[in-house]
């Protein structure tokens, strides 16, 4: 994979921003800074693996088939491809079939097919599940740039916005964000059905509505996001996920190309790099 260094740092622009009181006075507010350190990023908790999390309570996302448990790499154990247990009760019927269908190509020994390892962008929340290369925060006061260095995959928050009246579908949407407190909140629609919702290929419809809130814990160590799913045309419910990041090594952006390295190294079939004569949103 050829890597090339970008920029010296990503660091936070602007620290406050302005929030109107009841009296119509605006005030000036602090703004949690994700970026204290120039070149400060956050990668993917590996202790957890690359699923979401449960959340605290309440219908979560899909997860491994207990009869067949998933084992990521990097584990003593031998690594498996993912099983989805389909018996979540989140999902709708429709949404089963086409699982069902992946569940068995991975039980014939055929390779799982996940946005990452095919250089598809990763959608909203799936490139929340992208480990291994770090992830930085720009701050404006206008937007809020989420950055992963994998393939330079960029998703833009507008401040203090309401939505556009009519928002065409992409690969990530269109995410508008505020602060409350020390939370940075993203709410994001108009998502393409392209992109699927995790490593377990759960489709959603362009009716998907994500909600991130995202707060640094445990002494600015830890990055926390978590997320609200609404998708009532495959959905039968609303639910939730967290997913985790450590505080990166403080380094350059490096450029990462996925095309690159999309090759058979293990020798099972890989699903082609999406291709595109003209833009596709």
């Amino acid at each position: 994979m050829r890597q090339r260094a970008l920029v010296p740092a990503v660091a936070l622009v602007g620290a406050a921003a302005f929030a109107v009181s009841s009296s119509g006075i605006a005030r000036e507010t602090t703004v949690p800074n994700f970026a204290p350190d120039a070149g400060t990023g956050w990668i993917m908790d590996r202790s957890i693996g690359d699923d979401f999390l449960p959340p605290s309570s309440g219908p979560g996302p899909v997860t491994f088939d207990k009869a067949h448990p998933y084992v990521p790499n990097g584990r003593p154990e031998q690594a498996s491809f993912r099983v989805a247990d389909l018996s979540n009760p989140i999902l709708q019927p429709w949404t089963i079939e086409p699982m069902r269908r992946a569940n068995e190509e991975v039980l014939k020994g055929k390779y799982a097919f996940t946005a990452k390892s095919t250089c598809w962008p990763g959608g909203v929340p799936g490139i929340l599940l992208y480990q291994f290369e770090p992830m930085y925060i720009a701050q404006t006061p206008d937007t809020v740039w989420l950055i992963w260095e994998y393939d330079s995959q960029v998703r833009r928050v507008h401040m203090n916005r309401k939505h556009s009246d009519n928002v065409k579908p992409s690969w990530f949407g269109e995410s508008v964000g505020h602060y409350e407190g020390d939370t940075l909140v993203v709410d994001t629609i108009g998502l393409s059905d392209r992109a699927f919702i995790d490593n377990y290929r759960t489709p959603h419809t362009d009716q998907l509505h994500v909600v991130e809130r995202y707060r640094v814990i445990d002494g600015g160590r830890t990055l926390e996001v978590e997320f609200t799913i609404e998708d009532p045309g495959a959905f039968t419910m609303p639910w939730s996920g967290k997913q985790r990041y450590n505080r990166a090594d403080k380094r350059a952006l490096i450029e990462t190309i996925c095309a690159d390295n999309l090759a058979h190294y293990f020798a099972y079939e890989i699903p082609p790099s999406p291709v595109a004569a003209k833009p596709d949103f």
